[in-house]
């Protein structure tokens, strides 16, 4: 439920953005207006698309993936925990390229990809044989490795305007706060792993 909650208001303010462009400049991450005061958009970005694709990529991610760890996190922590996974997944993964870029005023950044990243990677922790269709089916682990892989390599080396970094920051997040959150998880990703079921 929480996460088709996250899906309604991130597309609701994507859409809006999409029709009113000073909306979309006030919710942007811009190093500038933070340091000027305005850190919201250190959250804010995470509600916002650049186009259409963008949104629907990342909103159907969220809703594969989503649903399974809220269901855990929900049912180890309560509903309030898994929101606040959500939005300091949304914080945690602009950081490292906030942190980066802050003295470059051409720098801006938007999307859900990083929250969504934690996301994904706490599911994999969760069910590493799940199978992801893209567009054959792929058991999560692999996808995980070569998704980390591809981010990592394209963070040094593409110029495709997509914050890579945000990404691997990210899943980095999504794993820790699993483990953080309750030890077994990692027990149980161990055994899960060496027990492939598809």
């Amino acid at each position: 439920m929480l996460t088709l909650l996250f899906i309604a208001v991130t597309v609701v303010v994507s859409w809006l953005a999409f029709q009113n462009p000073r909306l979309l400049d006030r919710l942007i991450l811009w190093p500038p207006a933070v340091r000027r005061g305005q850190v919201d958009r250190l959250l804010t970005h995470g509600f916002i698309h650049a186009d259409w694709s963008h949104l629907l990529f990342n909103m159907i991610t969220l809703f594969f993936f989503g649903r399974l760890a809220e269901r855990v996190v929900v049912g180890l922590a309560g509903p309030a925990t898994f929101v606040l996974f959500y939005v300091s997944a949304i914080v945690v993964a602009i950081l490292p390229s906030y942190l980066r870029h802050r003295d470059d005023p051409r720098y801006r950044s938007l999307g859900a990809s990083g929250a969504v990243s934690a996301v994904l990677f706490a599911s994999i922790l969760l069910d590493p044989w799940m199978l992801i269709f893209i567009p054959i089916p792929v058991p999560a682990i692999l996808y995980g490795i070569g998704y980390v892989g591809w981010s990592w390599w394209a963070d040094r080396n593409s110029a495709d305007g997509v914050n890579h970094n945000a990404h691997l920051s990210g899943a980095i997040y999504g794993v820790l706060f699993m483990l953080l959150m309750d030890g077994r998880v990692g027990a149980h990703f161990l055994a899960r792993l060496v027990s492939p079921s598809f």
